[in-house]
């Protein structure tokens, strides 16, 4: 009982640093505007692990590699902890799988941030038009809501589009995700035998 209120507080304090740092890296990928709330929050939050880790990898093809690297960095600790708290030895054959794992579900996290923008997005165009975060929902989610546009026009004025693209992100974490994490959890059991 007490393990598992270790594991939640563990897996809640790391998500919320993992989530800014993602909101960062993919706003900055898509070039989201940087003057709303979300932004400065996430900018302040993770300014202190990706500034200095900017020294050392610098970005490429418009992407701000460092910060990804910070994600996958806090994703592979909080992995650690957990298979410690678990009160399973940590040995070498188990950390290649946990690096992976981390990416795993860093694709799984980023999901989600999609997920939440398309909502949000969704929602804004609905209640408030003119709302200061739109522009930065609609940098989030116009690559995957655009091509779902073009295909499919608004019926009866209604955009149906951000519930296609929910319903294709869900598929996207049942079928891959879900396969890549059952596949993961399988060889860190057999790096436990």
């Amino acid at each position: 009982m007490v393990t598992d209120a270790i594991r939640l507080v563990l897996d809640a304090l790391f998500h919320i640093f993992i989530l800014a740092v993602l909101v960062r890296f993919w706003m900055q990928a898509f070039r989201a505007p940087t003057r709303n709330p979300i932004a400065q929050f996430s900018m302040a939050l993770t300014d202190f692990a990706v500034k200095p880790l900017r020294r050392v990898i610098p970005g490429l093809l418009n992407l701000d590699w460092a910060s990804l690297v910070v994600a996958w960095i806090a994703e592979v600790i909080l992995q650690v902890l957990l298979v410690l708290v678990a009160g399973v030895a940590l040995t070498g054959e188990m950390l290649p799988v946990l690096l992976f794992l981390a990416l795993v579900k860093l694709l799984r996290l980023s999901i989600y941030v999609f997920m939440g923008a398309v909502i949000l997005q969704a929602v804004l165009s609905w209640v408030a038009q003119n709302h200061p975060m739109e522009p930065f929902f609609n940098a989030l989610t116009r690559p995957f809501l655009q091509p779902f546009r073009r295909a499919i026009p608004p019926i009866g004025g209604v955009d149906i589009t951000p519930m296609l693209v929910l319903i294709a992100f869900q598929l996207v974490l049942m079928l891959p995700v879900a396969w890549l994490e059952a596949t993961t959890v399988r060889m860190l059991t057999r790096a436990l035998l």
